[in-house]
Parts: structure tokens; sequence; C-alpha cells
């Protein structure tokens, strides 16, 4: 993709933020460094392509911390987090929160530039699902109240029948209704409507 991406650098110790920023600028990324998770945090940035390179231990909220507190804010953002100490049990928590790596200092610029490349393919797919999702919200805020309905009932496997039986109308009245809700959100199939469904909140 054409679009520059952007790499935050949490880290405490200059010298790593300065050599980080050389390494990834020499790869035309767009640097941000902070030399604290709370400085991070208080700059609230953010960025169509990005990802941060975090340390795990720092002086206060340490990059475990910074990881939970950004996805507790909804922001999800691809994470390389470094460390000085192999520690086993931290990055296989790090890894199930989502972390695309979990590597040790003194790291290769070969290999964290592999990590920086594989974050930012995750970030490219958590923004092609963040347009789908947001795609489907417009459509579904295009349907009635009584579409809406039909649509949640059909896209829990009911018929025409027990969905006109349900909501007390009549058998062509939801054939109508469903082949509008079809129609509007842009679905061709059942399946079509159940994720459509879903991402938009409408069922769990």
């Amino acid at each position: 993709m054409s679009e520059t991406a952007t790499v935050f650098v949490v880290d405490d110790d200059p010298a790593v933020r300065d050599s980080l920023t050389l390494l990834l600028e020499g790869e035309s990324f767009a640097v941000e460094t902070f030399d604290s998770a709370e400085a991070f945090l208080a700059a609230s940035r953010s960025a169509p392509r990005s990802c941060a390179v975090v340390d795990v231990r720092m002086p206060g909220m340490d990059g475990m911390r910074l990881q939970a507190e950004l996805s507790r804010r909804g922001i999800a953002l691809p994470m390389i987090f470094l460390t000085g100490h192999g520690d086993i049990p931290m990055s296989v928590r790090a890894m199930k929160a989502g972390a695309v790596d979990f590597l040790i200092k003194p790291v290769t610029g070969i290999a964290l530039l592999a990590s920086v490349q594989a974050a930012l393919l995750e970030s490219d797919r958590l923004n092609s699902r963040a347009e789908v999702n947001q795609t489907a919200l417009a459509r579904v805020r295009c349907l009635t109240q009584r579409e809406r309905e039909v649509m949640v009932l059909a896209a829990g496997g009911l018929g025409n029948k027990e969905i006109a039986r349900r909501l007390k109308i009549s058998h062509r009245t939801v054939e109508i209704h469903r082949a509008r809700v079809m129609h509007k959100i842009g679905a061709e199939t059942l399946l079509d409507l159940a994720h459509i469904a879903q991402v938009s909140g409408l069922r769990d």
C-alpha cells in the first residue's frame, strides 16, 4: 500500500528511541516517539496505517498495562513488545491479548522490520474490518423498525411463517419486509444477513 505507515515507539530509554527512529525512518516510516506509556496515552495519537513498538518494562505504566488500556478504550493498535529479559509467561499473555510479536533486546534490524511489516498487515486487516462494519451499520440504519425486527429473526434462522407468527403479521408481509431488508443491506444469502446483523450489533 502506498500510504505512509506510522510506527509509534514507546520506550523510556532515549538511546533505544533514537536507534529505532534511525532504523525505521531509513525504511521511510513515519516515526513518533514517547518516553512513557502515559505520554503516549496523553497524546491520543492514531494513524490509518500504524503499529507500536513498546518496551515491556517501563517506570509507571508498563507495556502490558498499556496494551490492556488500549483494549479497554477500544483502540485496535497492533503492538510489538521489546524486553531485555526473556519471559515466556509474559510473552504468552501478550500474544494472547493480540500482540504481533515479542522480541528480546538487543533485537536485530532485520527482525524488527519483519515484525513491523507483519504488524502493518494486521493494521490493514483491522482497518478493512472496521470499514465493513461501518458500512453494515450505515445500511442497518436505513431499515425501519419492523424491517429490523424481521432481520433479527431471519438472521436467527427463523422461517417466514414463524416470523409472521411471532410478529403477528401476515406471511406475505414478512416476505415483503424480508425482500426489502435483503435489498437495503446488500445481502444475497442468509449467511450475509446473519453476518451483517452480527457486526451491526443487532445479534450477539
